[in-house]
């Protein structure tokens, strides 16, 4: 071996790959797993497309072998819980889906899942936050899922601290994240995490994805929430409330147009919706100006206006409130500018 210093400095440095484990049970979520997956598959150490890879990707489950997605296709797993150590991986991460709900009582993939506690990173997308949950791996932390299941999680695991409205959560080393393609901003921002933002950034515009559509901003709109409503007079309701936000929107005039008592239609909304009119009324005018500063130039003073708030300062208090992130941010994260750079 050469003592000369320069040839020393020149010589190739030991590549680092991370090893990544991606949990998946019969009935998963498909995407929830060829999401992340094409991410860290194509991931390389300096973001060229020839590069070398960052990652090394398995699949693990019940039993090496095919398992079957929820609808129909399937993937073959590279190793089953009984022949894997989750110790050697750097990152677990459980998929969701209607399978993963029904195996949280699995003792060898919640065994193996609390073996798995001491990794680097450990993460869940959509319902696979259940399966971290029954093994006891979010008791006291911060975490979200699909928002049609937050509830449920919440109620069935009341030491968990969950939040519906994000689209990933990190707390500690346990990463959470909301349904399907929020795996792949979760997955994207680890990668971001690991290699820096440039190797990111090029691996996004590969997959045609933003580079950022970060926890803060909201996972449903409040649009759904009143679609999803069982009370065929709020659905209706939708149309009219935003078509008139820049109207005061009170709880007498939503009444009024619903042909309800006010009384009556507080209880009614609250039940249906989940929240009361006048926070809807506010996700909804968070909801209009956030699309308004995504796609026009216009002044945050103009966009507050014709949403209903009435001053910049009112819509500044009610973004940070609703989703983290003030409306000047917003527009830089988001706004046409944002997308032109992150694509």
């Amino acid at each position: 071996m050469s003592n000369d210093p320069v040839s020393a400095a020149l010589a190739p440095t030991a590549v680092i790959v991370r090893r990544v484990a991606i949990v998946a049970v019969a009935d998963f979520e498909l995407l929830d797993v060829t999401g992340p997956l094409a991410l860290f598959a194509s991931a390389t150490l300096d973001g060229s497309a020839d590069g070398p890879a960052a990652y090394r990707c398995r699949l693990v489950g019940a039993a090496a072998g095919p398992v079957s997605a929820s609808i129909g296709a399937a993937l073959t797993l590279d190793a089953g819980f009984a022949d894997s150590d989750p110790a050697g991986f750097d990152t677990v991460l459980v998929a969701g889906g209607t399978g993963a709900r029904r195996a949280a009582d699995d003792p060898s993939l919640l065994e193996w899942l609390r073996a798995a506690a001491g990794v680097r990173r450990l993460a869940s997308v959509c319902t696979g936050a259940f399966l971290l949950a029954q093994a006891g791996l979010l008791d006291g932390r911060r975490a979200t899922t699909h928002w049609r299941h937050a509830e449920r999680l919440a109620a069935e695991h009341p030491k968990v601290k969950v939040d519906a409205d994000r689209i990933y959560l990190r707390d500690g080393n346990v990463w959470t994240s909301a349904g399907v393609t929020a795996g792949m901003d979760m997955a994207l921002a680890m990668i971001a995490e690991d290699l820096g933002r440039r190797p990111a950034l090029e691996l996004a515009r590969s997959k045609v994805m933003y580079m950022h559509r970060p926890g803060g901003q909201s996972q449903f709109s409040a649009e759904l929430a009143l679609q999803s409503a069982d009370e065929p007079r709020l659905a209706r309701l939708q149309g009219w409330v935003f078509e008139n936000l820049s109207s005061p929107l009170t709880v007498e005039e939503l009444a009024g147009h619903a042909a309800m008592s006010p009384r009556h239609f507080n209880r009614v909304f609250t039940r249906a919706v989940g929240v009361t009119p006048a926070r809807f009324v506010e996700r909804a005018r968070v909801d209009a100006a956030r699309r308004r500063l995504e796609r026009d130039g216009g002044s945050i003073e103009a966009i507050a206006y014709d949403t209903g708030f009435g001053s910049a300062e009112r819509m500044r208090r009610s973004f940070l409130r609703q989703l983290g992130i003030a409306p000047s941010d917003y527009r830089q994260r988001f706004g046409p500018r944002s997308r032109e750079m992150s694509l």
